[in-house]
């Protein structure tokens, strides 16, 4: 799977359903991080916490931004797109130019034609009427390899609160499940499971995965290449403790597991199983003041770890890959200081080996930069570091995908040089799975097309996690998110291979 996620914020135009956003959040018991339904990486939120009253603030600035925006015509319909690709390229285009979108996922049949985009979609009506999420997931599907799509369709037009943190996978095979298509998104606080046998035409009624697990966040996705053994990690409570779903009957029944006791709070970015069955649980880990998630800037190391399972999921290995320093802080608009922070990439190849990216300073406060480790013997054991981003820029979200025997495709977010209202995606391939990389080249190439985008960029990364596939035609399609600010609005963008 591709880089894998965080934040995301309410944006409602409705100031109901802000409302009611506003006091499932603050509900006993309820506690949420930042991708969750507001801003910022918070913990521990009860209906006293103050950060309860702050999230909800950033999120009554957020709905007014993409109001003012579409007001003042700068927002919610169509502009020119102009693009310089890169050789090899078709050039970047917007998803949908009326909504306001987040944080998309993205998966390519690796048997067929097939390519599904999703996306947590702001500022369009609600996809049902009465107590219908929003936002909600978005689904557009292509099956000419991305050249044309449909149009957005909900994922599930459930009732409930909002939907967020999508991830969508297509089973590789084999068997009759090749081309199956599994998804996992946020209901609220839920982590929910929904798959697909007739390439994303119809999808079965979600499945709750998180058992008694009293909250949960940031779900990721991985599954074995016959689709039987599926992985979930996300987020729970007590500050951030990572926790494992997982089902061994194709998504039907789920059982939890918490990886690991700490004060330290993870993240799950991403997840990849093996062709052997390994299973591969990417986690970034983050110290806050005394623990838990405050939506500042961590104290000490930013830890980058593996949990590797050779048991089906009946055990985990934990593995140190790396310890870096918290780079800058967010300052852009709504921004929680710590957005940049704490991302990693992992995916395997054909032959078993790892190629694991991060994000992280070298000093504490200064520029992140883009890294990648490999490890050929199941991850006790990792490569030195190779620095992909440049020296003297900012860069953060890494994505990866590998195909084959060491065939290794990446993407990340760099500004252009300390500029940080100047950012770019930039893609790099090896061919030794991780050792070299190519030439960086910008993919986010459009000049135009939104308010936020110049010659020079994009004024800020939006939402901190996109995704890469690669089609059954052996070309690259990645998919990420662009804004004005953290609080919008902005749109999601692709860019592929012809």
């Amino acid at each position: 799977m591709a880089a894998s996620r965080r934040f995301f914020v309410l944006s409602t135009i409705a100031v109901v359903g802000l409302l009611l956003a506003v006091l499932a959040l603050a509900r006993p018991g309820g506690s949420f991080r930042s991708d969750d339904v507001f801003l910022g990486r918070s913990g521990g939120g009860n209906a006293d916490n103050p950060e309860a009253a702050e999230q909800g603030e950033r999120a009554h600035e957020r709905a007014e931004a993409f109001q003012e925006a579409v007001a003042a015509g700068t927002a919610g319909k169509p502009f020119a797109v102009a693009a310089a690709p890169a050789a090899g390229w078709a050039g970047e285009q917007l998803l949908d130019a009326a909504a306001d979108d987040w944080e998309p996922a993205i998966a390519a049949d690796p048997t067929g034609p097939y390519v599904y985009i999703l996306a947590t979609r702001y500022g369009t009506t609600k996809p049902c009427p009465g107590n219908c999420p929003d936002p909600w997931i978005a689904l557009e599907r292509s099956s000419d390899n991305g050249v044309t799509w449909t149009d957005g369709v909900p994922l599930c037009a459930c009732k409930g609160s909002g939907q967020f943190d999508p991830i969508i996978e297509v089973v590789p095979g084999p068997g009759t499940s090749a081309g199956y298509v599994y998804a996992t998104y946020m209901s609220g606080y839920n982590v929910m499971f929904v798959k697909s046998t007739d390439h994303g035409a119809h999808w079965t009624p979600p499945v709750k995965v998180y058992g008694n697990v009293s909250w949960n966040d940031k779900p990721v996705l991985a599954m074995s290449n016959d689709g039987h053994d599926v992985y979930i990690p996300f987020n729970g409570p007590t500050g951030g403790d990572p926790w494992l779903a997982q089902s061994h009957d194709s998504g039907v029944t789920w059982t939890q597991t918490k990886l690991v006791n700490s004060d330290r709070y993870y993240f799950a970015f991403d997840a990849d199983v093996a062709p052997d069955g390994t299973v591969y649980l990417g986690e970034s880990s983050l110290l806050y003041g005394g623990g838990g998630n405050k939506g500042t800037v961590p104290s000490g190391t930013v830890d980058e770890h593996v949990f590797v399972s050779t048991n089906i999921g009946a055990s985990f290995t934990d593995r140190l890959v790396a310890s870096v320093q918290p780079g800058i802080a967010c300052t852009a608009a709504g921004c929680p200081p710590d957005f940049y922070l704490g991302h990693h990439a992992l995916t395997v190849d054909a032959m078993g080996r790892i190629v694991f990216l991060y994000d992280g300073a070298a000093t504490n406060g200064g520029l992140q930069t883009i890294a990648a480790k490999t490890s050929t013997n199941g991850g006790a054991t990792w490569s030195a570091a190779v620095q992909l981003s440049a020296t003297g820029s900012q860069a953060t979200d890494p994505a990866v995908e590998a195909t084959g025997s060491g065939d290794v495709r990446a993407w990340y977010a760099q500004t252009t040089g300390g500029n940080v209202d100047a950012w770019n995606v930039y893609y790099r391939t090896s061919t030794n799975g991780g050792t070299t990389w190519s030439t960086p080249v910008v993919i986010s190439d459009a000049t135009s097309g939104a308010a936020y985008k110049s010659a020079a960029g994009f004024l800020e990364v939006y939402g901190d996690y996109g995704e890469i596939a690669i089609t059954s035609a052996g070309k690259t399609i990645a998919v990420w998110g662009e804004g004005t600010s953290y609080t919008g609005p902005g749109g999601v963008w692709f860019n592929r291979q012809p």
